[in-house]
């Protein structure tokens, strides 16, 4: 039996997340399971490092499979994009060891936010930034974020996850954020978050939260009066879906 890891990308415009949902919703998990089947005459489970929301788009998930098969991993990666739909891409896919698991032994996470800083919106990038047309204090949201690095309890910025919430768990809050860049290139201001973790919705509460301070709408030392709160409500807005990308996952 082989364990097999692939490397993905994807397009979130169309599908409903990344987790097959009772609906039949189109989901990349289920697309490329159904791909598996196709390939290998046999229902496979496909485990990922973690949902990504309708809309949230990929550059860099990971999953894994496993499968008795003589086939390489070239030819794997081959059928599978052969038998997937256009929004989705098999990068990468190895063999790996019979314990390693996408969720279970992913060390660290980054995700990228795109906003489009102009006044007028681009169609081409309608899909892939949030267009924001007034002026944005870039200098206090870097200031802001420096307080969200280290390891804290981001309760704050944990979206109430209906799954689990129906199934009565509860989340350890605590994660460590090791990076957060905040940069402009062009009209295009980028902000990725590293971390050992994410919390349902954690990166979009966050930019939605340094929106607010770029545009002046919360004071100096707000991050951290939020982070003490340990109240969803006291943060800001969730930033829309379509600007986020989960860019890389490493073990």
């Amino acid at each position: 039996m082989r364990n097999i890891k692939l490397t993905i990308e994807y397009d979130g415009t169309n599908f409903q997340g990344w987790q097959i949902q009772k609906n039949d919703s189109r989901t990349v998990q289920g697309s490329i399971e159904n791909a598996l089947k196709t390939i290998f005459k046999k229902n496979i489970k496909l485990y990922g490092s973690g949902r990504t929301d309708s809309g949230v788009h990929a550059l860099g998930q990971v999953a894994n499979f496993k499968i008795s098969t003589s086939m390489s991993t070239d030819e794997i990666t081959k059928a599978l994009n052969g038998n997937i739909p256009k929004d989705i891409a098999i990068l990468k896919t190895e063999d790996v060891s019979k314990d390693f698991h996408a969720q279970y032994s992913a060390k660290i996470k980054t995700y990228r936010y795109t906003i489009l800083c102009r006044k007028n919106r681009c169609a081409q990038q309608r899909n892939y930034c949030l267009h924001y047309p007034g002026k944005l204090n870039i200098r206090s949201m870097k200031e802001e974020a420096k307080s969200l690095l280290g390891e804290k309890n981001f309760k704050s910025f944990q979206a109430s996850d209906p799954a689990k919430k129906a199934k009565n768990l509860k989340d350890n809050t605590v994660r460590t954020i090791s990076d957060i860049n905040i940069k402009r290139k062009a009209d295009l201001l980028i902000i990725e978050i590293t971390a050992n973790g994410f919390l349902y919705k954690m990166v979009r509460n966050i930019v939605g939260t340094l929106l607010e301070v770029g545009r002046g709408k919360l004071e100096k030392g707000c991050i951290c009066n939020i982070l003490a709160k340990k109240d969803r409500n006291c943060a800001a807005f969730t930033a829309k879906a379509h600007g986020l990308s989960l860019i890389s996952v490493k073990y």
